[in-house]
């Protein structure tokens, strides 16, 4: 098992269409820890840890993105993880 981090930046249709809360319902299932937040430009940025092949899925969904909302260019970049989170939140 190799635990990993992938750093996430939404765009294209990702706010106000419930898109926080259908990443949050993807991350927990996969065991993924850590956050997602609207950002100030429109954009959504996620951030989370768990075992490689759970966030690779997970970050299939994401790009799918949820039933009203449309994904236009999400940028991935893995990151090192820093094990300071213990569930995955929405960031108001």
């Amino acid at each position: 098992m190799t635990f990993k981090a992938v750093h996430m930046i939404a765009r294209g249709r990702v706010q106000g269409v419930g898109f926080r809360f259908f990443v949050r319902k993807r991350a927990v299932p996969s065991g993924a820890k850590g956050w997602v937040k609207n950002l100030p430009d429109g954009a959504v940025e996620i951030f989370a840890e768990g075992e490689e092949n759970h966030l690779k899925d997970f970050v299939d969904d994401v790009q799918k993105g949820p039933v009203f909302g449309n994904v236009d260019e999400l940028s991935v970049d893995w990151v090192e993880p820093t094990n300071k989170y213990t569930s995955f939140n929405i960031v108001f």
